[in-house]
């Protein structure tokens, strides 16, 4: 008699935390019908992501290297059917917002009980979005505090690039980091610095600080 049981569910996390990726293998192994691949940086996230094209992909926005927006974008331009789920411990709702935004499917926050990551796997590979019911009303009745947080006016590579000058790096690491030029990146720091108001390298620090983007 042929074989007709559904090929297991491919689900990657990109994850540099041992306990979250220690807790996914827990939550996971209860369900046979998912098999998980693990990374724990961007860079062989990305690599992980060529090679197994999985069927959904788990990614924190704070990575060691760049963040899971920088990847999420990395993967879409290689794969824009590529389906995301953003799992983060920052709730803010604009966060939320610009996930989706960026071609994100789901967005969990680490503070939900765990059941709701499986949930959120589920859903989109099924092909439909899911947000976590917490963190989609607060999107609702958060409109001004979206509009008024400097994320919502920032590009993903404004946003990456403040990220990482947040965290410490010099011009050079982030061109380096981002693979662009050190023109491009001194341009996109003087145009932020306008953009939000910032008197200097040290304000600009600050304000990364301040929205949580580290």
């Amino acid at each position: 008699m042929q074989d007709t049981a559904k090929p297991a569910t491919r689900v990657l996390i990109v994850d540099d935390h041992p306990v979250v990726l220690s807790g996914c293998r827990t939550l996971f192994a209860s369900d046979h019908s998912i098999r998980i691949e693990e990374a724990t940086d961007a860079k062989s996230g990305h690599r992980a992501y060529i090679s197994k094209r999985p069927d959904v992909t788990v990614i924190d926005i704070s990575l060691p290297d760049v963040s899971g927006f920088e990847l999420m974008r990395r993967i879409r331009k290689d794969d824009p059917d590529a389906k995301i789920i953003m799992f983060s411990m920052n709730d803010d709702p604009a966060f939320v917002v610009r996930a989706v935004e960026l071609g994100a499917q789901g967005y969990v926050s680490k503070g939900d009980d765990p059941r709701i990551l499986l949930k959120a796997v589920r859903k989109v590979v099924a092909g439909d979005n899911f947000i976590s019911p917490q963190l989609a009303e607060a999107v609702t009745f958060s409109g001004a505090a979206i509009k008024a947080n400097p994320a919502s006016q920032m590009t993903p590579r404004e946003l990456e690039i403040l990220r990482l000058l947040g965290r410490g790096d010099k011009i050079v690491e982030v061109a380096e980091a981002l693979g662009i030029s050190y023109k491009t990146v001194a341009n996109t720091t003087s145009l932020l610095k306008q953009k939000l108001g910032a008197k200097n390298h040290s304000d600009l620090i600050r304000i990364a600080v301040e929205i949580g983007i580290g």
